[in-house]
């Protein structure tokens, strides 16, 4: 596991006042919508939040976010919306009429990207939630030195998230090991909703730049979103409640 800066450790209780249950976001990174509500009923008196991404709703289409949503969870669409203004506007209006509440859009589209997603939102009677998606969490040094960025990845991700504070959005994604310079940055306002999570014992994977739940926590994280070690675990179940006990207890409830 990579080594993390000795910031001041947070409460996660000034960034959201809620529970270990409704801050874990269990992703749905599944290639049908039938394998996806499978898990969602497998951990129905657990889980809360449930992530929606591209292979997800590329399968299924826009109705799983609607099922997901009547059966009275809360979605976290990430799409990570990156194209000219315009239409990146019009997504988020097309996205908000899912339900959603939360939704991504790429920090490295630009100023003017950033500002037209955030004025839709904010035209909207009921919104989702903006959150500016940094740098990846499967990119490394290399990786941001490959693409001609000058930066440590930790550079960036504050350069991209001053960015988005100019546009008004005030929710960010970012790998764990950047939570604490941007908890600093956004201050108890800020939603950093974090991926790149891995228990203890668990397979990095294709992740770069990650944490434990309670690292993650402490470092200053409003919420958690965690995949494969839940949702490829023998017991899917077992493997969310082991999360959410460690959260609960950094948490202190």
């Amino acid at each position: 596991m990579d080594s993390y800066p000795d910031p001041a450790v947070h409460s996660a209780r000034d960034h959201r006042c809620n529970s270990a249950r409704d801050r874990l976001i269990v992703a749905l990174d599944f290639p049908a919508a039938s394998e996806a509500l499978k898990l969602v009923e497998l951990l129905d008196m657990q889980c809360q939040w449930f992530k929606v991404g591209l292979e997800l709703y590329i399968a299924a289409g826009p109705s799983i976010v609607t099922t997901l949503v009547e059966r009275g969870y809360s979605v976290f669409l990430d799409l990570k919306l990156h194209d000219i203004p315009n239409t990146v506007a019009s997504a988020v209006r097309s996205a908000a009429s899912l339900g959603a509440s939360l939704l991504t859009v790429h920090a490295s589209g630009g100023p003017r990207m950033l500002a037209a997603a955030q004025e839709a939102a904010q035209a909207l009677s009921t919104a989702p939630q903006l959150l500016a998606v940094t740098v990846l969490t499967s990119m490394s040094q290399p990786d941001v030195t490959a693409i001609g960025l000058p930066r440590s990845p930790a550079e960036q991700v504050l350069l991209l998230a001053q960015m988005g504070l100019s546009a008004g959005i005030s929710g960010f994604v970012c790998s764990p090991l950047e939570v604490a310079g941007l908890r600093a940055l956004t201050g108890d306002a800020g939603i950093l909703v974090i991926p790149g999570v891995r228990p203890d014992g668990s397979a990095a994977g294709d992740q770069q730049r990650i944490a434990t739940p309670a690292q993650a926590l402490r470092l200053g994280a409003s919420s958690l979103v965690v995949g494969r070690p839940i949702t490829q675990a023998s017991n899917p179940a077992a493997a969310a409640s082991a999360i959410l006990a460690e959260m609960s207890a950094c948490l202190g409830s």
